[in-house]
């Protein structure tokens, strides 16, 4: 497949530097740059390197450099998660994603409209959130928000939040969900990339669900929300849980509407490297509801994405919905 056509609403931004702290010292978690060669740096966070990165990652033109061979028309990006910082403390979480946020808009406004940008807020402190919301909105002009599966171990189902989607309803920003430090790592056998490999999955499975056990889309049914890697294991416990509400009087009395009809309203990227699963995606979900996902430009990511779509053999209409349609609509754009 060669349309060039596609729009990937899962890529990530990592600046070239980052700003020294304004206080006296440094918190725990500050991020930092370190030299590797030419072309790449060590994200170092605590004096260790976190994930070594390619330039790809802040040059906006070496960026643009891979649309074609990717197939891309457009791609939104949004900060690598752990830069999400909301084990910082309030004041300190905020100083860091204003920073990363103005990053994102230099980014967008050098691509000459190939770039959109999902900003980040400091989700530790709502009324904080909410300020940056605002002004990543109407004063950066990005087109929505990333936010992680977890806020320091907290489900995004959970109704503590609902302020904060109650204002990317108010302001009409989209919301994609990114796995980011997940449950369940001590039981775990292997290296550490089996975080990226096998928790993310599983971290963004479980915060989805909580969309749908928490009632969310029923207190904000015009809320735009998207889940990374297809979802995780959302598509496997989706018939449970809906054999679960009609089983269990509990979960009947406190899930008010169906689960499998929520999992429908809701979006996912395609990035499951397979085009069996997405296949199954499709008809679980919907193929209204699925959108390109890269996890562009780390090693670990989608090099063809349009490709993986042709190899499902979709009907052309479907390749379309999947490759651009849907992502113009979640994102809000014409």
């Amino acid at each position: 497949m060669k349309c060039n056509c596609g729009v990937d609403v899962h890529a990530h931004v990592i600046p070239g530097q980052f700003p020294k702290y304004l206080g006296n010292a440094a918190p725990a978690g500050w991020p930092s740059m370190a030299p590797a060669d030419e072309c790449h740096r060590h994200v170092m966070i605590d004096g260790k390197n976190y994930r070594t990165v390619s330039d790809k990652c802040w040059t906006t033109s070496r960026r643009l450099a891979d649309f074609e061979d990717m197939g891309l028309a457009l791609q939104a990006v949004s900060p690598m998660p752990e830069l999400l910082s909301y084990w910082l403390s309030p004041s300190d979480g905020a100083q860091l994603i204003r920073f990363l946020n103005e990053q994102i808009a230099l980014m967008v406004h050098e691509s000459a409209g190939k770039l959109i940008g999902l900003g980040a807020v400091p989700l530790q402190d709502l009324p904080l959130a909410i300020k940056e919301l605002h002004y990543i909105k109407e004063t950066l002009g990005l087109c929505g928000v990333e936010i992680g599966s977890n806020i320091n171990g907290v489900v995004i189902g959970d109704a503590r939040f609902d302020p904060f989607f109650e204002a990317c309803t108010a302001l009409d920003m989209p919301v994609f969900v990114h796995a980011l430090r997940p449950a369940g790592m001590d039981r775990l056998v292997g290296p550490a990339p089996l975080q990226q490999v096998l928790g993310y999955p599983t971290d963004v499975g479980l915060a989805a669900a909580s969309v749908l056990t928490g009632n969310l889309l029923e207190r904000y049914p015009k809320l735009r929300i998207a889940f990374s890697h297809g979802g995780g294991t959302l598509a496997m416990l989706l018939p449970r849980l809906q054999k679960g509400v009609s089983v269990f009087p509990a979960l009947k009395q406190s899930v008010h509407l169906s689960p499998t009809e929520q999992a429908r309203k809701l979006f996912y990227d395609t990035l499951v490297f397979d085009e069996h699963t997405l296949r199954h995606l499709v008809h679980t979900f919907g193929a209204s509801q699925l959108m390109i996902g890269t996890d562009y430009p780390f090693n670990f990511h989608e090099h063809r994405p349009l490709e993986r779509i042709s190899q499902a053999a979709f009907d052309q209409g479907v390749v379309d919905q999947l490759t651009h349609l849907n992502a113009k609509r979640f994102l809000g754009i014409a």
